[in-house]
C-alpha cells in the first residue's frame, strides 16, 4: 500500500531574485513523497501566484489526494482527476521516480527518452537598473548563456549594459509579458543590436496579436501564451518557440507529449524553471534532449541547495544521479 506525505519548503535566495512581476528572497516549494515499503518517490512543485496558485492551495489539493493515491494511481488517471499545474507535477514527477525505484532502472528507461546528458544552462539575471545588470553581467560574464529578465519601460538600455558587461556571452531575454505594443518594435531592434538569440514572452498572454506584422529577426518564444499539451492547438502563430515548465505542464508525462508534438510542428523547445531547488530541475533535465535552450539554473539562485544535488560545473547542468531522483 502507498501513502503520502507533503511538505512545504523554504529555501533562501542568494539575494534578491526580480522580475517584473515583483522581487522574492526565499524560493517556497511544496514537495510529495510517495511510498511503498522501502521505497520513496519524490516530486517538487513551485506554486506560482500568476495562475492562480498559493502555495497551502497546492499543498492542501496534493494531500486531498492521498486516498487515491493509496489506491493505486497511476499518472495517466493522474492526468485525468486534476489540471496542468504545480499541484500535479509533484504528483506525477513523484510517481515517475517511484516507478524507477520499485522497477530498479533509471527514469529515462522507463518513460522511453534519451538518457540525459550534460547541457548547457541558462544563468538567470534578475531584472534591475542598467547599471545594476551591466554589473551582474560582468560578474557573469564568465558563463556561456545569460538570460535577462526585461521589466518594460528602460529595457532597450538594460539589454545594451547586459551587452557591455558580458560582450562574449550569448543572451536570450524573458519580458515576462512586460513589453506593449508601442514599445516593441524599439526592444527587438536592441535586441538585435546585442545579438539576443531568442526573446521570451515579449507581450501579455492573450494580447499576442500586437505581433501580427512584425518581422522579428529573432525567434519568439511563447512561455504564457502555453501551458500543456492541450493549449497547444491555441499557441499564437508568431511563436516559432516555446517554453516547457512542469509546473506549467503539471509533470514530466504531459511535459513529454507537449514536446513531441511541439518538435512535430517544427517548434524550437526550451526547457525551463521556475526558481526551486535540483529536486525540481533534475526530471526537467529528460526534457532537454533536442531542446535548443536548456533553462534549469534554478539551484544557482539559491543560497543553498538540497543535499545531493545537481551538479552545476562551469557553464553545465549535468544529469541526477540516483540519489536525487529517477
Amino acid at each position: 500500500m502507498r501513502s503520502l506525505e507533503v511538505d512545504i519548503e523554504r529555501f533562501p535566495i542568494a539575494g534578491t531574485f526580480t522580475i517584473s512581476r515583483g522581487s522574492r528572497t526565499e524560493a517556497v516549494v511544496v514537495t510529495a513523497a510517495i511510498r511503498e515499503g522501502a521505497h520513496t518517490g519524490r516530486g517538487e512543485c513551485v506554486p506560482y501566484a500568476r495562475y492562480g496558485e498559493t502555495v497551502e492551495g497546492v499543498a492542501e489539493t496534493i494531500r486531498g489526494m492521498a486516498d487515491r493515491i493509496a489506491a493505486g494511481l497511476n499518472r495517466q488517471a493522474l492526468r485525468q482527476m486534476l489540471p496542468g499545474g504545480a499541484a500535479r507535477n509533484a504528483l506525477d514527477c513523484a510517481l515517475v521516480d517511484l516507478e524507477s525505484k520499485l522497477a530498479g532502472k533509471p527514469a529515462h528507461l522507463l518513460l522511453g527518452c534519451s538518457p540525459p546528458g550534460r547541457h548547457v544552462t541558462c544563468y538567470t539575471l534578475s531584472l534591475g537598473a542598467p547599471e545594476s545588470m551591466e554589473e551582474a553581467a560582468r560578474a557573469a560574464s564568465g558563463r556561456a548563456l545569460l538570460k535577462v529578465k526585461l521589466g518594460g519601460e528602460g529595457d532597450v538600455a538594460r539589454i545594451a549594459a547586459v551587452r557591455r558587461g558580458a560582450p562574449k556571452s550569448r543572451l536570450v531575454v524573458d519580458a515576462n509579458e512586460a513589453w506593449r505594443a508601442e514599445t516593441l518594435r524599439a526592444n527587438l531592434e536592441a535586441c538585435a543590436a546585442a545579438g539576443v538569440e531568442l526573446i521570451e514572452q515579449p507581450l501579455p498572454a492573450g494580447q499576442d496579436e500586437a505581433l501580427s506584422g512584425i518581422v522579428s529577426p529573432i525567434p519568439l518564444c511563447a512561455d504564457e501564451s502555453i501551458h500543456d499539451s492541450k493549449s497547444l492547438a491555441h499557441l499564437p502563430p508568431w511563436y516559432s518557440a516555446i517554453n516547457i515548465k512542469l509546473d506549467k505542464t503539471g509533470g514530466l508525462t504531459d511535459a513529454l507529449e507537449l514536446r513531441a508534438a511541439a518538435l512535430a510542428k517544427g517548434l524550437k523547445i526550451m526547457v525551463g524553471c521556475m526558481v526551486g531547488t535540483s529536486l525540481a530541475m533534475a526530471p526537467a533535465l529528460l526534457l532537454a534532449e533536442g531542446a535548443r535552450f536548456v533553462d534549469l539554473d534554478g539551484p544557482l539562485l539559491l543560497a543553498k541547495d538540497r543535499d545531493p544535488a545537481l551538479s552545476y560545473p562551469e557553464s553545465f547542468v549535468e544529469p541526477a544521479g540516483p540519489g536525487l531522483w529517477g
